[in-house]
């Protein structure tokens, strides 16, 4: 049975749609359109008490039950435990794994999401906040930078949810003023990850980016 994915064409909403593709779980986009402020809507308050995108509805969970799971790591987390697969098993690797998907719902969505308001989200220019959160932009990629250096991915050599977690922020690096040349073993990784089909189908939902 089809899972049902509400999301927009978000970072956040893509993260789940490259992992289902990943997994090759079947699932039906629900958009909910947040221009619209559609994420405000009773029925989806009920599937995501936050009111953010993306959500999904399992309708095979746990005991055969449908089951709902909202924030993105969260939703990440849920599908590669069902189905044993992106999160590494051996427990070094697993928390390093870890580390980095929290590093990424911690700092680098926030941050670049920040970015992406202040760059041209708001009506009038906030200098200071364009320079806190560029800045803070740039500091993130040197430290993924740093980590790619001796690692073909993020949590070692696997590929894993926490790729799939930062994937969709850095496509968009030119929307928060970073340039991919300043960062080559991000760009190396990046390059890697976007030749994946799954990220190429992930990436296109909602007839979202073409990569």
């Amino acid at each position: 049975m089809a899972i049902d994915l509400y999301l927009w064409a978000t970072p956040n909403g893509r993260k789940v749609s490259i992992m289902l593709e990943e997994l090759e779980l079947p699932y039906t986009e629900k958009a909910i359109n947040i221009g619209e402020r559609e994420q405000f809507a009773s029925d989806f308050l009920a599937i995501s008490p936050n009111n953010r995108i993306p959500a999904i509805v399992d309708h095979d969970g746990p005991g055969c039950k449908p089951i709902s799971v909202f924030e993105s790591g969260a939703i990440l987390l849920y599908l590669g435990e069902k189905e044993g697969k992106l999160i590494p098993t051996d427990p070094r690797k697993r928390i390093m794994c870890l580390e980095w998907l929290m590093w990424q719902m911690g700092g680098v969505g926030p941050m670049l999401g920040q970015a992406h308001h202040f760059l041209g989200g708001t009506k009038e220019e906030v200098p200071y906040a364009v320079g806190r959160y560029v800045n803070e932009c740039h500091r993130l990629y040197g430290v993924l930078n740093k980590r790619l250096e001796n690692n073909e991915y993020v949590a070692g050599s696997e590929y894993s949810v926490a790729d799939i977690a930062i994937i969709p922020w850095v496509q968009r690096h030119a929307r928060h003023q970073t340039k991919l040349e300043d960062f080559v073993n991000v760009e190396r990784w990046y390059k890697k990850l976007t030749q994946r089909p799954a990220v190429k189908r992930g990436m296109a939902c909602l007839g979202g980016i073409n990569l």
